[in-house]
């Protein structure tokens, strides 16, 4: 099955959700990773996840983004061939996947760029893997790119080692968008960032998302973050899903004691 076939052509939009995730479940030994997580994400929806450290919720994120297996579950994505089972796919079409219908932006964004390669050579490489292959249309694609995530045209040969932590940020969102993927995963994306910093990126995010009629899945341990980005928000406590629901109707009338207490932390700073 080709890239083509495991997309969606432009213009159509899956009746139904964009991924539906049923019982996901992840063990660590006896120790809970993640279990029996189930929910959908619809066309253009972002979904955020919350929760503390050891919450469950990187684990979650990495086995729907397909860097851990899970041991039991469904990931279903819909697909211009109907909807398939994400984890049922074979290595070759999931490395598909991963390079043009998906991407995952990355805490650390040295672990999404290639630090050896050029500015323009990261945003490129990803183009190339999905069948660029016009040199200048690469770089004119990658210089507008750039340009979108505010990195002056003039440092597209500059490599990554030479720009601040946000501005490695924002080179691997460049990375990660310009396929046109349809969902994106988001692990922290503003961890680690003055705040400051954190406050331009998340702009930056938003507006893109918007724009480009992204979903996205974003786990952060921030608040503020999903108020500003996500549709619709998951709690998570223990590997498990205590709350879900609208973002601001969670975080206004939380209903779990856990959400609750995570709500009062934040007013209380």
């Amino acid at each position: 099955m080709g890239a083509v076939e495991l997309g969606i052509s432009a213009g159509m939009k899956p009746e139904g959700p964009l991924l539906s995730v049923r019982g996901l479940t992840r063990f660590y030994g006896a120790r809970i990773g993640c279990a029996d997580v189930s929910f959908d994400l619809w066309p253009g929806e972002v979904m955020g996840i919350v929760g503390e450290s050891g919450s469950g919720k990187s684990t979650l994120l990495s086995c729907l983004a397909g860097h851990l297996v899970p041991d039991a579950g469904e990931v279903i994505l819909a697909t211009g061939a109907g909807p398939r089972d994400v984890l049922a796919m074979s290595e070759a079409e999931r490395r598909r996947l991963s390079r043009g219908d998906w991407a995952f932006v990355h805490q650390n964004p040295r672990d999404g760029l290639r630090m050896g390669v050029s500015a323009g050579g990261n945003v490129g490489e990803r183009l190339m893997a999905v069948g660029a292959r016009h040199y200048g249309d690469i770089r004119a694609r990658a210089t507008d790119w750039l340009e979108r995530v505010e990195i002056a045209a003039e440092r597209i040969d500059d490599r990554p080692s030479a720009f601040s932590g946000g501005m490695q940020q924002r080179l691997q969102i460049a990375r990660s968008l310009v396929t046109g993927p349809r969902l994106v995963f988001m692990d922290e994306p503003t961890g680690g960032l003055d705040v400051s910093v954190q406050a331009r990126l998340l702009d930056l995010l938003r507006g893109l998302v918007r724009e480009m009629g992204l979903s996205a899945i974003i786990v952060t341990h921030d608040l503020a973050v999903v108020r500003l980005l996500a549709d619709r928000l998951m709690v998570m406590k223990s590997g498990r899903v205590v709350e879900q629901g609208l973002t601001d109707q969670v975080l206004d009338d939380p209903q779990h004691g856990y959400t609750q207490l995570l709500v009062s932390s934040v007013l209380q700073v």
